[in-house]
């Protein structure tokens, strides 16, 4: 399909189309990165500016290599050192990257929003610069959600990965769902795949208002609510656990790590209740023996973490190549 999406915000209003082309093209530059020169022509000349407004390792470094494989320039933006701290806005930083040449711009912010803010900013200028959501507050963060879509899909069919393949597949999705902008963005890919969707976590975690989340678009989609695990692992096909955002608690949400542990923590013995071949996910980072047990994070039988890592340069250089109208050379 022709893509014409100009920004990536959300993926709540993603069609199957979309999620396809970004899959087939993510799976193009995968062997574009299986070669022995890792870099093609495809945005040479433009110019990618990560603004990320909020610490970030895996989500930054990819966006940054994504880019340099793309062949495009980057400007990287660190707000200690940066004139925020002098009383420029957020919206003078972006117009100052737009005056600099900037053609695409990968935001994240603690604040759920700031990427819209920005993306409304540069059409209202009229200027064809596209803006990535790459994480902002408790609302989505597009390119994981897709990264994750794309490593189940490419586990199940590594030549042709596709949504349709996630069909009546049962998901799911454990720990601090309600701080997690991993857990919405991947609730709006897994329901559109017609796959079953088991959000798992303390009551504390998990507002009862989840189970309406995905009824906004009319679309069906399945999607169920538990404050136990076993019934959400029992026949899964994947596992994904999510990290305690134990920064972003203000009130006292579990009595203590190792209580939430042992009632929510994925381990070997827990995974018995699932289909035989269960998958483990995890967008990172990770804290071993709270979420998921370490030997169970490191065992490539039942881990796809490395995979995630992996997956996310190429999702993100797809991302950068459709919005920027490049060629796969």
């Amino acid at each position: 399909m022709a893509w014409t999406r100009h920004h990536v915000l959300s993926l709540a209003d993603f069609t199957p189309e979309e999620y396809d082309t970004v899959l087939q093209t993510a799976s193009s530059f995968r062997e574009v990165l299986s070669r022995r020169t890792k870099k093609v022509p495809t945005l040479q000349g433009q110019v990618v500016a990560n603004l990320f407004f909020e610490p970030s390792t895996r989500t930054r470094s990819s966006f940054e290599l994504a880019a340099k494989r793309l062949s495009a320039d980057t400007l990287n933006f660190a707000p200690g050192s940066s004139s925020l701290t002098k009383g420029e806005t957020i919206l003078d930083t972006a117009k100052t990257y737009l005056a600099m040449g900037t053609d695409m711009m990968v935001i994240r912010h603690k604040e759920a929003g700031v990427p819209r803010a920005i993306a409304d900013e540069m059409d209202r200028l009229g200027v064809k610069v596209g803006v990535l959501n790459a994480g902002d507050g408790q609302h989505e963060h597009p390119s994981q959600g897709l990264l994750d879509l794309f490593t189940i899909c490419s586990l199940l069919d590594a030549n042709t990965p596709r949504l349709g393949l996630l069909q009546g597949r049962k998901i799911a999705i454990v720990g601090d769902i309600l701080h997690s902008r991993v857990a919405r963005s991947n609730i709006w890919s897994l329901t559109a795949s017609g796959a079953e969707v088991h959000l798992a976590a303390p009551p504390t975690l998990l507002p009862k208002e989840f189970a309406d989340f995905v009824t906004e678009d009319g679309l069906p989609r399945k999607l169920v609510v538990h404050w136990s695990l076993d019934p959400a692992l029992t026949d899964a096909d994947f596992v994904m656990t999510l990290r305690l955002q134990t920064e972003r608690m203000t009130d006292h949400l579990l009595p203590s790590l190792r209580e939430y542990h042992q009632q929510f923590g994925i381990t070997r013995d827990r995974l018995r209740q699932c289909q035989p071949g269960v998958k483990v996910l995890h967008p990172g980072p990770v804290n071993r023996g709270v979420e998921i047990s370490s030997d169970l994070m490191d065992d490539p039988e039942f881990s796809l973490i490395s995979q995630q890592v992996t997956s996310g340069v190429a999702v993100r250089m797809a991302l950068l190549y459709l919005m920027g109208g490049g060629k796969v050379g």
